[in-house]
């Protein structure tokens, strides 16, 4: 079995029964795409690596339960199966890092301020994707700033490699945009890029959807990282509830009256009125006629009662 793309999947949460399996049928030299359909095809599901060996009954907790391991996320494990409220996140390390160092540097402290800034949101599942070249020294033509950050980041198995290598002098790399999506979406996570992925949209329906829809652009401000507040637009969802498996809904706040108690339209008023709260909400023309009414009552009363005199 090879070692590099067993330990690859491993990373990437998959069981090792399931992948040697996989391996085995495709042949030591098939694709890591190939690999990674197959895992997909036959079922796979990702799982956390500590429980790989001894399966645990909090592997089948519901999505949107509690988390019972907040501190996990401090250690840089793999919570594949955690089960607190907030969304996975799969970042575009390569994305992030030239977007932090204005498109002329490949800057990992910007995938750092990222990491760092879901990490303090309390995200247990974090993933960043970069090819597996930028480990080699940086180059002229390819200047990478930060470096030590990305070692530290695999060591707390946040930062996973894409797969690349050299055939005859020339770099042969792999599409690590799918690696992002296609683990996104198993996830039902967020991916985290200002790339759009148009090509793996026009593939897929269902990623076209994904990307669509869960898609979480950025910028930075003075060396902080800084997602919208809409990030679906002024009418979507707000940030909190895009990277919530659990949306709150937020009470309808109702603008007071500008009126005040000088306000005619009594209980046809649409604003609030905090003078109201406890009394009968009428209008001053209804409030007029109920008087009339208890004043003719009144007086047939009287007529009555002098009639039987």
């Amino acid at each position: 079995v090879n070692q590099s793309k067993l330990d690859l999947f491993c990373k990437l949460g998959y069981g090792k029964q399931d992948i040697c399996k996989v391996l085995e049928n495709l042949g030591p030299e098939a694709l890591e795409d190939d690999v990674l359909k197959e895992l997909i095809r036959m079922g796979s599901k990702p799982q956390a690596l500590e429980n790989q060996a001894q399966p645990s009954p909090l592997k089948l907790v519901a999505r949107g339960s509690c988390s019972t391991t907040p501190g996990l996320k401090w250690l840089g494990k793999d919570e594949s199966d955690s089960s607190d409220s907030l969304r996975p996140i799969v970042i575009d390390g390569s994305n992030v890092a030239m977007s932090h160092g204005n498109k002329e540097v490949f800057s990992c402290w910007g995938i750092q301020l990222a990491v760092d800034w879901f990490r303090e949101r309390g995200h247990t599942y974090i993933k960043v994707f970069v090819p597996l070249w930028r480990k080699e020294p940086p180059r002229q033509d390819s200047p990478i700033s930060d470096q030590h950050i990305l070692e530290e980041l695999e060591k707390q198995s946040i930062l996973v490699y894409t797969p690349s290598r050299k055939v005859k002098g020339k770099r042969v790399v792999c599409y690590d945009d799918r690696y992002i999506v296609k683990v996104a979406y198993e996830k039902d996570g967020v991916i985290v890029s200002n790339d759009h992925y148009r090509d793996l949209q026009n593939e897929n329906p269902e990623w076209k959807w994904f990307i669509e829809q869960r898609l979480l652009m950025y910028s930075f401000v003075s060396n902080r990282f800084m997602p919208p507040d809409d990030p679906l637009g002024r009418h979507g969802p707000t940030l909190d509830n895009f990277l919530s498996k659990k949306p709150v809904i937020p009470e309808k706040k109702l603008q007071p009256c500008p009126y005040g108690k000088k306000c005619t339209y009594g209980n046809k008023c649409k604003f609030y009125h905090p003078e109201r709260l406890h009394q009968a909400q009428l209008s001053v023309a209804d409030e007029l006629r109920a008087k009339t009414k208890v004043l003719l009552t009144l007086g047939k009363e009287e007529e009555r009662c002098n009639c039987s005199l």
